[in-house]
């Protein structure tokens, strides 16, 4: 258990300095280039005008939101969440709540767009059927989950980020972070720093 401040950023530290990224292989991708891979793709999806649509349940759903508009507005890259409440309400009761994402994705993914899949726990049903969906339209799948490292969807993408936080708070953190180092790495190399 935290007690103090110290001792919360030695944890995140900890955390996201044990970062795992894996390819759709399982083999293990050294940070740098795992991001360096992910930075790649995005190009390759900004400069063939793909879609980068992102889903996760609650936090993660706002995260999705905050970095689906960071990368519209910075990097120029089409993205789409699905986050409206009449969508979510209409396929969740008319559908199962299992395909709030997935029905979505299905109107409108095309081949090579990127689904970024945000799970703390990594075995959101949703998250998993959205993962499903999109490979099976030919898209690319970034998976960012936590808590246990054999979680469903942290083997299920292209490329995948698991760190072993242990709580809700830790795990949303760290993905932030890692989520604002993709954006900021693409970033700057549009700038040509």
């Amino acid at each position: 258990m935290i007690i103090n401040w110290a001792e919360n950023i030695r944890a995140l530290h900890n955390i996201l300095e044990t970062l795992s990224i894996r390819d759709q292989y399982g083999n293990t991708l050294q940070h740098d280039e795992g991001f360096e891979r992910w930075k790649e793709i995005t190009f390759k999806a900004r400069d063939a005008d793909n879609t980068i649509f992102l889903v996760g349940n609650g936090a993660s759903a706002s995260m999705a939101s905050h970095f689906s508009a960071d990368l519209s507005k910075t990097a120029r890259i089409r993205t789409q969440i699905f986050t409206d409440l009449s969508l979510i309400t209409a396929c969740a009761n008319d559908l199962c709540y299992e395909k709030v994402y997935a029905e979505p994705l299905s109107w409108s993914m095309k081949r090579d767009d990127m689904l970024i899949a945000i799970s703390s726990s990594g075995n959101s049903p949703n998250i998993i059927r959205a993962i499903e969906t999109a490979k099976s339209l030919g898209g690319i799948v970034v998976t960012l989950s936590a808590m246990q490292p054999d979680n469903a969807i942290q083997r299920m993408g292209d490329i995948n980020c698991y760190i072993p936080a242990e709580t809700y708070g830790m795990a949303e953190t760290c993905h932030a972070a890692i989520l604002h180092y993709w954006v900021d790495l693409f970033q700057i190399e549009m700038s040509g720093n």
